[in-house]
């Protein structure tokens, strides 16, 4: 069983992350001290409990000791409770604090106009990162398989394999069914793999309408429950304040390498030199979302490209600094290879410039300071790159 990274805070927060993140682990493991009162709403029985009398929520909680830990687990199944908690909130300020966990935000969204006023934190949780793997982590198979806990302590690759077959069509039975989100669950299959297809890479919805034989809104829709899902991440085009022109399409990220290959059909074949450069993108920007969650250091990230195509992957933005991340999943940092950041080191878009790649070695390309990728993730959860 892994550390995770994340602090519990000191007071009441909602918890929201994919579904075999880790979340219930996380926190039994973090609130090991009594008094904690648990309400699992994945329950079917315990949701129906609650649902048909909500009073009686209400009436549990006010019966516990101060100072206990109320744990709500997928709360997005019941939204309504939300109106509850912030009651008892109200009423009994500082006697309890509450966690709200979900793997979905869209209900909560939708469906509840209560998110607590302020009364409660909003935090998100990821798959297993580098720091937390420590000695265990192998870029390899993160990926080839991704870094849920599940499938990274599994004893086997076709275990691994397995459970994220069956992940992939959990989520679309029970996730998307039970979001009520689709009107043809066969569409939203097509554009699925669609989409897991064009992971890493700036997204043109009308391409996607037509490579998945529906309509543009539609394909709007459906990247909104991708994102309310948390299965997946628009990473937005870099605006600086001096005026460089970029793209203004945003790129798509799934939120794990091994649940992008599950998704587009590549799981059971052997990673390709054309798979390795989006995955490795991929883990990267896991890497550095769930650091800027984890830290709180108030970080923004995107990317930057100008039309005629000159790119950097990844621009981590603190306030009026910035640092250049470029990304090459090769074995070898090539003469040309930090172009982009070079030009923009030039032109003061960013400060610092940093390239991680797929070698053995850190090495320095003139100004870029060039590390291999669990080198660079081990610093980046030191703090090394703080901007």
């Amino acid at each position: 069983m892994y550390t995770r990274a994340l602090k519990l805070p000191e007071m009441s927060f909602f918890l929201l992350g994919p579904r075999a993140t880790g979340k219930t682990t996380w926190l039994k493991r973090s609130l090991n001290d009594p008094p904690v009162h648990w309400v699992n709403l994945l329950l079917d029985s315990e949701l129906a409990r609650i649902a048909n009398n909500p009073a009686v929520f209400q009436q549990e909680v006010s019966a516990l000791p101060a100072d206990t830990w109320v744990v709500v687990d997928e709360v997005q199944r019941l939204p309504s409770l939300l109106n509850q908690v912030h009651h008892i909130l109200t009423e009994h300020p500082g006697r309890y604090r509450f966690a709200l966990t979900g793997s979905s935000a869209r209900k909560l969204r939708r469906k509840s106009t209560n998110m607590l006023a302020g009364r409660a934190l909003s935090l998100q949780f990821f798959p297993l990162t580098r720091s937390e793997m420590a000695k265990d982590f192998d870029l390899e198979a993160a990926l080839q398989f991704g870094t849920l806990p599940l499938v990274v302590s599994a004893p086997n690759d076709m275990l691994r394999r397995q459970i994220l077959k069956a992940y992939g069509e959990t989520y679309l039975t029970q996730e998307i069914r039970a979001e009520a989100a689709v009107k043809s669950l066969e569409s939203f299959s097509r554009f699925l793999q669609v989409a897991a297809l064009m992971n890493g890479q700036a997204i043109n919805t009308s391409n996607v309408a037509r490579d998945a034989s529906v309509s543009r809104t539609t394909v709007q829709g459906y990247f909104e429950i991708l994102q309310d899902t948390l299965i997946g991440y628009f990473l937005p085009a870099f605006r600086p304040r001096k005026r460089v022109r970029e793209s203004a399409h945003p790129k798509f990220y799934l939120f794990d390498t091994g649940v992008a290959r599950t998704l587009n059909g590549t799981l059971f074949n052997q990673l390709t030199d054309m798979e390795r450069g989006p995955l490795f993108e991929t883990w990267v920007c896991h890497e550095l979302r769930a650091y800027l969650e984890y830290s709180q250091c108030g970080g923004e990230l995107a990317y930057w490209r100008t039309p005629n195509g000159v790119e950097v992957d990844f621009i981590l933005s603190c306030g009026d600094s910035a640092i250049g991340i470029e990304v090459k999943s090769s074995a070898t940092w090539r003469a040309h290879s930090g172009d982009a950041l070079k030009e923009l080191l030039r032109e003061n878009v960013i400060q610092r410039a940093i390239g991680v790649y797929g070698g053995e070695h850190m090495i320095k390309d003139g100004p870029i300071e060039v590390y291999p990728a669990a080198t660079w993730a081990a610093k980046l959860a030191e703090g090394a790159f703080v901007c």
